[in-house]
């Protein structure tokens, strides 16, 4: 008997979790990793719709496989009578364990979804087309979400997703883990892609809720997958470091109703100092190895923030100085964005918004919420409380995050009614 039908969230949270496995296991079978992802997706619509009516079955997984390969072999049929083909490779077989009678509780003991990210991260691809194939077919988020978190119109990002599945298919590429060497050459674009995923989930860029920690939580698992893989990728442990160390700050992040509280507003005795840590023991192993990059830096700050009693007391010139070797390292707009509100700290707010007005041309910006959300906080703590009213409003307007959009206008009202 299926249980009790579970809200639409939880239905999208389950969902997102069996996706990965459910097209590794499918793409295993087939070998067409461009057929087998659409077949995924339309999998999970029919769940969507069928487990809100009729409740979650005993085995996920199982039912969602089952239902991708008989769409899997629907499209197959089609393609195969097209190219008047008369009979499917079906050698390779999928585990018993995932595949099966509906009832079977049996959980899956074969995970594959790592070489789904690398083969999404096949070097016949551009970095960008890698980046979005990843957050759809691994992260589980849809075009748009893919589209906001990349800064990018969302028909760019159907386009590029679409062509990656078929460059794919062209390449005639394998489905199984990749050579060490194979794995160094694309480490770069598989740790930015498990980032994106664990942003997205640390704070949802649309919806009701401000976090999905079931998104952050896979990044996180598959990031700890990747360390392993390559133990002596000091960025690899840099970036496990970043996630443990931010996602130990989620429960203090929103307030019982959901509303998002800042880190200068932060309890921070509701911080998970396991996690913390955890990710500052990481720090220690790789800031040694002196091949310093992107994720470690990020990571160092973030445990700066961590192990500060207070959000004033946190050490904000050696924040700055991080931030400076980042820049260098990387000149990512929004790592120059969290550089200004870091400098407001040491030199004051007009300082912090002379970083921020040269940033606000940048197109990466030009539709996006950031840039006007630390203009407001900037201009009111200069004392300009009309003009960050405006801004915070301005924000406002920009996300399509509910929470934080409640955020920006309670903090414009708090202006007004003062």
């Amino acid at each position: 008997m299926a249980e009790a039908a579970p809200t639409t969230n939880g239905i999208e949270s389950l969902l997102r979790e069996h996706a990965p496995r459910v097209l590794a296991a499918v793409t295993r079978r087939f070998g067409r990793f461009d057929v087998a992802e659409d077949a995924v997706q339309e999998a999970l619509l029919a769940a969507a719709t069928q487990w809100k009516q009729d409740g979650v079955p005993p085995n996920p997984p199982g039912w969602l496989i089952t239902v991708a390969v008989r769409r899997m072999t629907d499209l197959l049929r089609s393609e195969q009578a097209r190219r008047r083909r008369e009979q499917l490779d079906a050698t390779r077989q999928l585990p018993e364990d995932l595949l099966g009678s509906p009832a079977d509780t049996k959980p899956a003991e074969q995970d594959d979804t790592l070489v789904v990210l690398f083969l999404c991260c096949h070097p016949d691809l551009q970095p960008p087309s890698q980046v979005a194939l990843t957050l759809r077919a691994v992260g589980g988020l849809t075009t748009a979400e893919i589209a906001r978190a990349l800064l990018l119109p969302e028909g760019t990002i159907a386009q590029r997703i679409t062509r990656a599945k078929l460059r794919i298919q062209q390449s005639g590429a394998r489905f199984r883990m990749p050579s060490e060497a194979q794995l160094r050459d694309r480490l770069g674009v598989v740790m930015q892609v498990l980032y994106l995923i664990f942003n997205e989930g640390y704070t949802a860029s649309s919806g009701e809720a401000l976090q999905r920690a079931e998104l952050a939580g896979e990044a996180i698992r598959l990031t700890r997958m990747l360390r392993a893989k390559l133990p002596s990728e000091p960025e690899a442990g840099g970036l496990l470091a970043l996630m443990l160390l931010t996602h130990a700050r989620r429960v203090a992040r929103s307030g019982p109703s959901g509303e998002l509280i800042t880190l200068a507003e932060q309890d921070r005795s509701l911080w998970n100092r396991d996690l913390i840590a955890e990710g500052v023991h990481l720090l220690e192993q790789v800031l040694p190895s002196r091949r310093p990059g992107p994720y470690q830096l990020q990571a160092a700050i973030t445990a700066l923030h961590c192990e500060a009693p207070s959000y004033a007391d946190t050490d904000w010139r050696q924040i700055v100085a991080l931030y400076d070797v980042l820049v260098r390292l990387s000149n990512d707009p929004v790592v120059r964005l969290n550089k200004a509100v870091a400098v407001a700290m040491v030199q004051g707010p007009a300082a912090g918004l002379e970083l921020v007005d040269a940033l606000a041309a940048d197109p990466k910006f030009v539709a996006h919420h950031r840039v006007a959300a630390v203009r407001a906080h900037l201009l009111e703590e200069a004392g300009e409380f009309e003009a960050a009213r405006g801004a915070y409003l301005d924000a406002a307007k920009r996300t399509i995050s509910v929470p934080e959009q409640r955020y920006l206008r309670s903090r414009a009202a708090r202006l007004t009614d003062g």
